[in-house]
């Protein structure tokens, strides 16, 4: 029974972490030399129901020593008939004063940028998403992760 509840307890508070309406959340690992090449592009299949409004967010994982102050991303979204648009993301990773945003974890920073605010589509059915850095310098040295997080927006 002690083991059962110990069990329980970790469950709920995993599902805790979970927000309300998230419909979609992976992250994916760059490179073992921890760097991310141009030619690297991570892709994301996402179902997505039309008429529902989505928040869209982007997970940068870095670790101590990112140089810049943010992360160009390029952010192409195909619709299930193949419907293309993109568009870049700034992930501001840096205060003004140098520190670091996000959750640290000994020498790695997490950290979530929030690219589109209530979006909504037009078909039901699978969006493929593609990520790909769009910084000058390749490759983009002491990024290690690049995951997408897509939550419904509830009505209250």
């Amino acid at each position: 029974m002690k083991k059962f509840s110990i069990l329980a307890m970790l469950l709920f508070s995993f599902s805790a972490c979970t927000p309300d309406g998230r419909v979609f959340s992976d992250n994916q690992v760059l490179s073992p030399e921890i760097e991310w090449h141009k030619a690297d592009v991570k892709t994301f299949q996402v179902p997505l129901v039309a008429d529902k409004k989505y928040n869209v967010a982007i997970a940068f994982r870095f670790a101590n020593g990112f140089p810049f102050r943010s992360a160009m991303v390029n952010m192409e979204i195909t619709s299930p008939s193949g419907e293309t648009s993109s568009q870049i993301c700034e992930l501001v990773v840096r205060q003004e004063n140098g520190d670091y945003i996000g959750e640290a974890g000994f020498d790695i920073w997490d950290s979530e940028h929030q690219v589109l605010t209530n979006h909504s589509v037009t078909e039901t059915g699978n969006y493929t998403f593609k990520l790909s850095h769009a910084m000058a310098q390749d490759p983009l040295n002491f990024a290690m992760e690049i995951g997408l997080l897509v939550d419904m927006v509830l009505t209250q």
